[in-house]
């Protein structure tokens, strides 16, 4: 009887076993391919995100960021945190940047500053901005715009070509500093139109626009939206936009282009994040990004401000980038501007 009852237990006991083992299998192969699927990035954002502006709170660039985080929050269902970390032209950021982790909850911005700008303005880098970053796709771009001193005698750009023309080295302009989109929309003009400008940097736009107000610079290149109020208050005179066409906000003001065939300079941005992010990841950080763009509560908000939405591929901003370098390094060089 002892023998009977004692193999039915152990048929029973390894019955269980495999059981057990059947059990605890199945459910690791369905938590390893969850975290398979969590690893690529299937699942971007389970939890909230850290976006990294290079710029101080307060202006365009933070407002921007701002509006966009606040959809993407909405989007996703998950916050995203605006941290700003500014500083050496936005190196400071692009830094924090390179350096996260790469696993998706640290992003940021990038941009013309940092990804086409720098490599050349600067001797050195904390960063290589060839290889340190994923460029996911591009955010917006805002246009500058050239306003004059109400004394000076030129009310269109044909006009004020002469005028410099004729007085070779007489004229100032200012912008935000050197090396900045603003300074380099300068030179452009420039060589394009053939005529010589001084160039008086400030560290930051509104210094430069009390300047232009009062007559102690003649020219500013300036990114629209505060340059465009000044011109609607009656205070300076806009010329022209430097993007290729012109700006859904101000229809009325023509573009470079108009009369300089091809000028075209415009600071543009980009969703940025570290190096070696899973392709799965960013495939899913693009389409959502571009499902943000695409509302149509922020497409106005964007044109409100002078800005237009513009999202990529994340193969599109990588070859836009490098184009972008080559075309304004030769401009940099020409400029003098440089940053040891």
């Amino acid at each position: 009887m002892r023998q009977g009852r004692t193999a039915p237990g152990r048929g029973a006991l390894r019955r269980r076993a495999a059981l057990r083992l059947a059990a605890l299998a199945t459910p690791g192969l369905g938590m390893l391919g969850l975290g398979t699927a969590r690893a690529q990035g299937g699942d971007w954002p389970n939890r909230p995100v850290r976006y990294v502006n290079p710029y101080p709170p307060s202006g365009p660039t933070d407002t921007l960021s701002r509006l966009w985080c606040a959809r993407m929050s909405e989007v996703t269902g998950q916050q995203f945190v605006v941290e700003n970390r500014s500083g050496s032209g936005g190196n400071v950021g692009a830094d924090v940047i390179a350096k996260s982790a790469p696993d998706g909850y640290t992003v940021g911005l990038g941009g013309i500053a940092s990804h086409a700008i720098a490599p050349t303005l600067y001797a050195s880098l904390p960063f290589d901005p060839h290889k340190d970053f994923t460029l996911v796709g591009g955010l917006w771009q805002l246009p500058n715009l050239l306003a004059v001193n109400l004394d000076l005698p030129a009310r269109t750009v044909p006009e004020l070509i002469a005028l410099l023309k004729a007085h070779p080295g007489r004229y100032t302009f200012g912008s935000a500093g050197a090396g900045t989109t603003l300074h380099l929309a300068g030179e452009m003009f420039g060589q394009m139109a053939g005529v010589q400008m001084v160039h008086v940097p400030y560290r930051g736009s509104a210094p430069a626009q009390l300047d232009l107000v009062a007559g102690r610079i003649q020219m500013m290149f300036d990114n629209i939206p505060g340059t465009l109020q000044l011109s609607r208050e009656g205070r300076v005179r806009p010329l022209a936009v430097t993007s290729l066409k012109r700006s859904p906000v101000a229809p009325e003001i023509p573009a470079l282009s108009e009369f300089l065939p091809g000028f075209d300079i415009v600071s543009w941005t980009c969703l940025s994040a570290p190096a070696g992010l899973p392709p799965a990841m960013v495939a899913r950080m693009s389409a959502l990004s571009r499902k943000a763009l695409e509302s149509e509560a922020l497409v106005k908000a964007y044109r409100d401000l002078g800005a237009e939405p513009w999202w990529t591929s994340t193969e599109d901003i990588a070859s836009y980038r490098a184009a972008q370098e080559a075309r304004l390094a030769p401009l940099i060089r020409a400029s003098g501007a440089r940053v040891d």
